[in-house]
């Protein structure tokens, strides 16, 4: 049994921030740490030989997919829309629960983007172990980087103060899923591949023989998750919340289940309260907007009378199990990179995306309506593969529109986004660009523009709530 404390109003910290909006930063930082290098892809890998005979005009070297850009680009972007825009459209915000949403989408479009990557900077590897230590050591500062910057020590611009108890940092989040998954994926590119069949590689059926065996790992990775998902029995437990100038509440909840995938009684948040403990876990679930605790439900909003008692737990959406499957969605990315350098022709490499896109598509609507539902919080298979057969297709129209098609002047925006991430990153995820803006006021420091902007939106999200 473990106690933290509730989080209101002003007092919420950086580590209760909506989730949409910290997604915003951790794909700056992510995109920063990960994305692969100029001279990567050129080159061919990071562990690539040098060419110092030939001068650099003379080199053979491939040209830059502008579709990267351009997709990385629109994650960025819709992962803004989503954080401004769902406050006033609840509906297009993270689902509380089951079913999926348009944010939902953003992290596994990143996740595959990853993949993608991936492939094309691990392309030629001359050494393994200097490889594996690269790897190692961006991964290790993009979680680092995660820590920091979700684990609560930046407590947001209403409380002007910093720093985090480490007692109760908040061990996981999307940078640290990113960065796993990320390690995982780049371990199995270099170690699990034939590389032996590289100029062999004309067909399908041959792509597959060559990544045989990191198929076969996120065979077994979706295994596991759904043995732990669905075998692990899950005991009642209970969680405290610390009342200021009073003893603190303790909540008792129900379970002895095996199998359950509700809110309260699931393997995935079971592990995390286990492993991490529930004081490191993020304070604001998305469950607590659904209809049993919510009374505005799907927005946020008091609690409801009848509301059970796990509605104020703690559940981290970037668990443990959870992530599991988020190596998953970057190992399928991987697969679409293996595309990109085996297959030069434009038709070929759009017909091998296209197809088990609407694969993953039918699979997935099929698990959702055998019972397996679509669910972020779990990140459940069904949930994994609508997201990156859509992500799968979402790619193949930016790549007919920008690098088959050429056009580039109507997509100029999202290509600079996802080139200048590291500088949203700087002012956005540092909070300098609204320090900056909010150092300007009218007579009184409290007078500032944020605070202004902050009461218009206000009274428009009122006013648009009260006239549907």
């Amino acid at each position: 049994m473990e106690m933290y404390e509730l989080i209101k109003g002003e007092e919420a910290t950086a580590a209760a921030e909506p989730e949409s909006k910290i997604s915003v930063i951790a794909v700056a930082a992510a995109d920063a740490l990960l994305s692969p290098r100029k001279a990567d892809i050129e080159a061919g890998g990071p562990e690539a030989p040098a060419e110092k005979e030939a001068p650099p005009a003379n080199r053979n070297r491939e040209p830059r997919l502008v579709s990267l850009d351009v997709f990385r680009g629109l994650t960025v972007a819709l992962m803004i829309f989503v954080d401004d825009a769902g406050a006033f459209f609840p509906a297009i915000t993270h689902s509380p629960w089951d079913g999926i949403t348009l944010a939902d989408f953003v992290m596994p479009f990143f996740l595959l983007i990853v993949g993608v990557a991936l492939a094309l900077t691990y392309k030629r590897v001359s050494n393994k172990a200097a490889a594996t230590k690269k790897a190692v050591l961006r991964a290790t500062k993009l979680f680092i980087v995660g820590l920091i910057v979700q684990g609560g020590y930046f407590h947001g611009l209403h409380n002007l103060t910093y720093g985090v108890d480490i007692l109760r940092i908040r061990w996981m989040g999307v940078l640290q899923r990113i960065a796993i998954a990320y390690l995982l994926a780049a371990l199995c590119e270099i170690w699990l591949r034939n590389d032996d069949d590289d100029d062999d590689v004309n067909s399908g059926y041959c792509l597959v023989r060559r990544c045989q065996f990191q198929l076969l790992v996120a065979l077994i990775l979706t295994t596991i998750y759904l043995v732990l998902l669905y075998g692990l029995h899950v005991p009642d437990w209970e969680y405290q919340i610390a009342v200021a100038g009073s003893k603190p509440m303790t909540f008792s909840v129900k379970c002895g289940v095996r199998g359950d995938t509700g809110p309260a009684c699931n393997a995935v948040g079971m592990i995390d309260r286990q492993v991490l403990g529930i004081q490191h876990l993020y304070r604001r679930p998305a469950y607590e907007r659904t209809k049993q605790c919510s009374v505005n439900s799907p927005a946020s909003g008091p609690l409801a009378s009848d509301a059970p008692p796990w509605c104020q737990a703690p559940f981290d959406p970037e668990g443990l199990l959870s992530s599991v499957m988020a190596i998953v969605t970057c190992l399928i990315g991987l697969q679409f990179g293996h595309v990109i350098i085996h297959f030069k022709d434009h038709k070929e490499r759009i017909v091998r995306w296209l197809i088990p896109s609407f694969w993953m598509l039918a699979l997935a609507f099929s698990l959702d309506f055998c019972g397996i539902h679509m669910n972020k919080a779990l990140y459940t298979l069904s949930y994994t593969l609508v997201t990156a057969g859509a992500a799968g297709i979402l790619f193949t129209g930016v790549y007919v529109l920008v690098d088959v098609c050429g056009y580039r002047k109507p997509t100029l925006a999202m290509e600079w986004l996802g080139r200048h991430a590291l500088m949203i990153y700087i002012l956005i995820g540092c909070n300098i660009l609204p320090v900056f803006v909010q150092g300007f006021y009218w007579r009184e420091p409290q007078n500032n523009v944020l605070k202004v902007i902050g009461i218009w939106i206000s009274r428009c999200s009122e006013e648009s709530y009260q006239l549907h």
